[in-house]
Order: structure tokens, then sequence, then C-alpha cells
């Protein structure tokens, strides 16, 4: 917003750090408080000094405050950006004069300077020093009213979407979804915080001046801007309310869906028990054949051997006396392969039965 310093309202707006404002007069509260890290980083806050004259009553009312809203866009991926409202107003008593500065601005905010946010002004409500708070309080709502209304179109998508056959939850996009709805409850918290601040010192600042008190359109004007200050406040209770709800809702939605892939892969556990059921069967009926016929076979090919003879002639049976050999080989063979099956046995489950053990220590 274009003007000189003898107009009674000045709107600038500033970036790349310190040195964006030297076109700017000097609004800095507190020295280099406004400048400090602690204050860049910060997710939101509001501060007021007041200046008096000789006459002990005040000259000047300087006040900051910061605002974050968490913005979220797009269907398939879900983008994200920051809504950032950074000021410092300074506001002049004699003559009534107002002076701000919007430290990087975004673009959308830019846009709306200085109407339609700032049509409300007027010279009468510029007298109370907190009337630019007021104006920036409800752009902010309006923002974060935004953010919880499209976290909870995704959320709601989200149980829309709900199968109970061959669960395939994204739960990357939950996760993401649940950071986006922390960071939205953490600005809607750090902005009802602000506004209750911003109440407090609009109240003693009514307190503090004796000549605005006896002036009724003074009166009025503060009354005007205080309930305005508190039905925001109000607000920014009540989006915090939906979106601690559509939080709620999300962690509702991971944790059925962590069931219901459970209960799925229960499922699919239990026809595979099944299946193997049905393998086992199969296996004892082949157990039972082989059990039932091997005895048979070993006596067929015990008899068959060249050790044993009938005579054609008497068809008596006879052994050939050099049977030793074929006990030579069998029992050692035998005992060879049961110690070497034993063996292999133990090398393998030994390491498990040791953790076993080791674990009902």
């Amino acid at each position: 917003m274009a003007g000189t310093m003898a107009e009674p309202f000045h709107v600038v707006c500033c970036s790349g750090g310190r040195r964006g404002t030297t076109s700017a007069p000097e609004l800095s509260p507190g020295g280099d408080l406004w400048w400090s890290d602690y204050s860049r980083r910060s997710n939101g806050y509001f501060g007021c000094e007041t200046t008096g004259d000789d006459e002990g009553n005040i000259a000047t009312v300087t006040t900051w405050s910061r605002y974050l809203v968490k913005q979220l866009a797009g269907k398939e991926k879900i983008d994200h950006s920051w809504y950032k409202v950074n000021v410092v107003v300074r506001w002049s008593a004699t003559p009534t004069q107002t002076v701000v500065l919007i430290f990087d601005a975004p673009k959308e905010l830019e846009r709306r300077l200085p109407r339609p946010l700032l049509e409300p002004v007027t010279k009468e409500l510029l007298r109370d020093p907190f009337l630019i708070h007021l104006c920036l309080a409800e752009e902010v709502v309006r923002v974060q009213n935004d953010a919880v209304w499209s976290l909870r179109t995704y959320v709601r998508d989200l149980e829309k979407q709900r199968t109970k056959e061959n669960p395939s939850p994204d739960y990357q996009r939950l996760h993401d979804l649940a950071r986006h709805a922390i960071h939205i409850c953490e600005t809607l918290d750090l902005g009802a915080v602000s506004m209750e601040s911003t109440l407090a010192h609009h109240a003693v600042l009514a307190d503090e001046a004796p000549a605005a008190a006896a002036d009724h359109r003074a009166r009025f004007t503060h009354r005007h801007v205080h309930q305005r200050l508190e039905f925001f406040k109000h607000m920014f209770e009540s989006l915090r309310c939906r979106s601690s709800s559509n939080k709620e809702r999300l962690d509702n939605e991971m944790q059925l869906a962590f069931h219901t892939v459970a209960q799925h892969d229960s499922r699919t556990g239990v026809e595979i028990a099944r299946a193997a059921q049905s393998d086992s069967a199969a296996m004892k009926t082949i157990s039972f054949l082989t059990l039932a016929f091997l005895p048979a076979t070993f006596i067929s090919a015990v008899f068959s051997m060249s050790f044993f003879n009938v005579d054609d002639d008497t068809g008596e049976w006879s052994v050939s006396n050099r049977i030793w050999i074929y006990w030579a080989f069998a029992v050692p063979v035998t005992l060879l392969t049961t110690g070497l099956w034993y063996r292999w046995q133990r090398r393998l489950y030994q390491p498990m039965i040791k953790v076993s053990h080791d674990k009902t220590k």
C-alpha cells in the first residue's frame, strides 16, 4: 500500500532479511528482539511494548505477531506449503498514525493488501492500536479453516476407501497425513495462545489509557475491536477442536488398517495351515503304504539273494556258508548311516536348543 509517513495508515511489505527494511521506519521492538534467532524460528507469538510521553500518557504502542499455517494440496500426491504471517505494527498517539511492516508476506497475502484484507479500516478504528491484528487474525482464521477442511477431505477419502478383501493400505500416505495433522494442530494451538495474549494486552491497554477511557468513541472502538478479537479467539479454538477430530479420525483409520491387514494375514495363515494339514494327511498315507510294503519287500529281497538256493530235484533249501558277508557289510553300513544322521541332526538343532535354553534362564 503506497503512502507517505504523513498519512494515518502505512503498510510496508519487506523481504530479504533485515536489510529489506531499510526503507521502512525503525519498527523493531526491543532493539534486536524481533530479529533474534528464536523469534525467527518460532512457530507463533504475540508481543507488545508501549512508550509514554512527558505527561504519562501512552505515546506509541509497538506490537508484533507471527502465525504459521500449513496448507495442503494435491490429490494423488499430497503437497504442502507454509503460509507465514510475520508483522510488526507501530501505533502513534499524536498524531494518530499506524505503520505496518509485513515481513516475507505470502503472495496470497500481498494480493489481499490493502483490499479486501484492510477493507474495514477507518480513521475511527485506527484509534485502536490492535486493529491491524484484528484484520490479520481474520485472515489467519480464513487460511486455517481451508487447511483444516482440506485435511478433513483427505481423511474422509480414506474412510470411503476401506476394503476387507486383500487390503493394501498406503502406510506412507497415512503417516504423511498424520504428520500434517500434527502440524495443523500445533499451529492452531499456538494461534489460540497468541490470541489469548493479544486479548490480555488489549485489555491492559484500555486500563492504562485514562484519556481514551473518558472518550466515548474511543471506548466503543476499543469494545468493538476487543469483541472481534474474542470472536476470532473462539474461531481458533473451534478449528482446533475440528483439527483434533481429524487427527483422531486419522488415528482410527491407521489402527483399522493395521487390524484389517492383521486379520487378513491371520485368515491366510489359517488357509495355509489347512493346506498343510491336507499335505500331512497325504504324507501319512504314503508313509503307511511304505510301512505296509517295506517289510515284504525286504523279505523278498533277502530271499532272492544268491546266498539261498533250492534244489530242483529234492526241493530242499540250502544256505550258503558265506552269508556272513551280507551281514558283514549290511550291519556296519546301517550303523554308519544311522550315526551320520544322528550327528547331522545334533549339529543342526543344537544351536536352536541352546538359544531356547538361554531364553528360559
